[in-house]
């Protein structure tokens, strides 16, 4: 896919599971403790989603952006630079690379930001994003005990 001064961004593939798990960890965008496990990924790309790694010149994954759909809208999740990469331009490079796709699915887009995550904010108010309303998000994540 696209590459820029020794970056470049590329489709997510089995193979990678590992090093994206341990990129999300050290991160805090995700990991199996929140459900994203490689048959979660593997089904949300067999829907239609998209797993998108930016890679640096030694092939190292310091980037991804994660975009699932329920087929109205496209959500966009997982999405961040390692701090070592962070203030040199790349979350453009991964953030129009998943722009891209997201319009060739045709869907309306949608992310998440935490409130004090102003960096995060600036690049998505910059890119287009505007605040979908005053509401918090609420979430179950262990829907077992709901089954008995």
């Amino acid at each position: 896919m696209k590459s820029t001064d020794g970056f470049f961004v590329r489709d997510y593939q089995p193979v990678d599971f590992d090093e994206v798990e341990n990129f999300w960890n050290a991160n805090g965008l995700g990991g199996r403790h929140r459900g994203d496990t490689a048959l979660t990924i593997q089904e949300t790309l067999d829907a239609g989603g998209h797993l998108l790694v930016l890679c640096n010149d030694s092939a190292e994954i310091i980037g991804t952006s994660w975009l699932t759909n329920d087929k109205r809208r496209t959500y966009l999740h997982h999405f961040g630079i390692a701090e070592p990469y962070r203030g040199k331009g790349l979350s453009k490079i991964l953030l129009e690379a998943s722009l891209k796709l997201a319009a060739k699915d045709g869907y309306q887009l949608k992310i998440e930001v935490h409130r004090n995550n102003h960096i995060a904010l600036n690049l998505y108010e910059s890119a287009g994003f505007k605040p979908l309303g005053d509401y918090d998000v609420f979430i179950i994540r262990d829907m077992a005990s709901f089954g008995e």
